[in-house]
């Protein structure tokens, strides 16, 4: 299990949602304690992650307190998605190797949430849309989905930790018990399961992707993966 790179926006995060849930402004004011603390407008090229609240952050406190720098840096952060971040040759998004589709999930997530509340609506809708549309299968280069057991020539061979199958005994690349999985790496066929919805990790930078059971950065799939990338669906049907 990774570690964290920062407490400080885990104290924030937790500050807004606590003053969120109970209308208390004592944790409003905390919050803000830490947002002037841990400086988070410098890091407007941050990635919504379990590790990284910032975006989340810019998003919650535009919501709960109506001081202009707050969707300042919100609106920051989405315009430097759309000018200078990376992308893949297809049009991803690309904020991180390990498990790029994740990122450019919470990404489209964040961008919609902007959109719904009326931040540049038509720009955020379009941008999210497009990189939703990416994970669904609109892209010429593989001609694929990512999502597993949707769409087209969805991923079949993906890397399922153990923990992931929280209520079954066997991830998907192993065979039914009591049949022996020491060996489901080396597999060359399909997974012996559908994991149906799982997200798969993603593209390279250079927009790389093998369905490799081994290559776990790019085709490995984690609860973190779909979390956002949930919500980001059902706000594209809510707009829809």
């Amino acid at each position: 299990m990774s570690s964290s790179n920062g407490f400080g926006d885990e104290l924030c995060w937790a500050a807004l949602w606590l003053g969120r849930a109970t209308g208390d402004p004592s944790y409003i004011s905390k919050a803000r304690d830490h947002w002037d603390e841990f400086n988070f407008v410098k890091d407007v090229n941050s990635k919504f992650s379990w590790d990284d609240k910032i975006p989340g952050i810019f998003s919650l406190f535009w919501m709960l307190d109506n001081s202009s720098e707050y969707p300042d840096a919100l609106r920051n952060y989405l315009d430097g998605l759309k000018t200078s971040a990376s992308y893949t040759p297809e049009g991803l998004v690309f904020l991180g190797d390990q498990g790029s589709n994740r990122y450019a999930a919470n990404a489209a997530f964040i961008s919609l949430f902007a959109a719904k509340n009326g931040m540049d609506t038509e720009a955020n809708q379009k941008w999210a849309r497009e990189q939703i549309g990416q994970l669904l299968g609109d892209n010429s280069r593989y001609s694929r989905s990512f999502v597993v057991g949707y769409g087209q020539n969805p991923p079949k061979r993906l890397r399922v930790a153990r923990r992931i199958l929280m209520y079954s005994f066997f991830p998907s690349s192993c065979p039914n018990p009591p049949a022996d999985c020491s060996g489901a790496l080396d597999n060359l066929g399909p997974n012996p399961h559908v994991l149906f919805g799982a997200l798969a990790a993603g593209p390279a930078e250079n927009g790389d992707y093998t369905d490799d059971r081994k290559d776990i950065t790019h085709n490995g799939v984690s609860c973190t993966y779909n979390a956002a990338f949930t919500g980001a669906l059902a706000a594209l049907v809510e707009i829809s």
